[in-house]
């Protein structure tokens, strides 16, 4: 019999509680200074990120049985916030669609003042045949 697979579970389980031995010590220190706070804790930015990355693949279930400064909730909510802050770009954004360059407008106004039948798509297709794209409905001034 080969006794390479029996060390190995061996040194997996004497690592196992090496692992859970060193979970307890840290809930136990963070129970200490809990006590020596007195009240709850205020976090920065930067502290809740930190919290929430390393919280997020924990899991609820696990959280809730490690929780120590905040609740898993916290710690989850703090995870979505960090996410939807990554992807929001609402201050990137500009509000309505691009203004037409003047020269076009003009030229948009005149092929209208000139060819009074022609509607809207017509113009805009005329001006799609001279390679530029509009999108803005012009008022026309009679």
């Amino acid at each position: 019999m080969n006794p390479l697979p029996f060390l190995l579970v061996c040194c997996a389980g004497w690592m196992n509680r090496h692992q859970q031995v060193v979970i307890e010590y840290l809930q136990a220190e963070i129970g200490v200074l809990k006590e020596q706070l007195g009240r709850r804790p205020r976090f920065n930015d930067d502290q809740r990120r930190r919290l929430a990355v390393k919280g997020k693949p924990v899991g609820r279930k696990d959280l809730l049985r490690l929780a120590s400064i905040v609740t898993p909730d916290t710690l989850l909510a703090w995870h979505r916030r960090l996410i939807a802050k990554k992807y929001d770009t609402s201050q990137k954004r500009k509000p309505g669609r691009p203004l037409t360059a003047v020269g076009l407008r003009e030229l948009i106004l005149r092929m209208a003042r000139d060819n009074r039948s022609w509607g809207y798509t017509r113009l805009r297709g005329a001006v799609q045949n001279l390679g530029h794209e509009i999108g803005v409905i012009l008022r026309l001034e009679a």
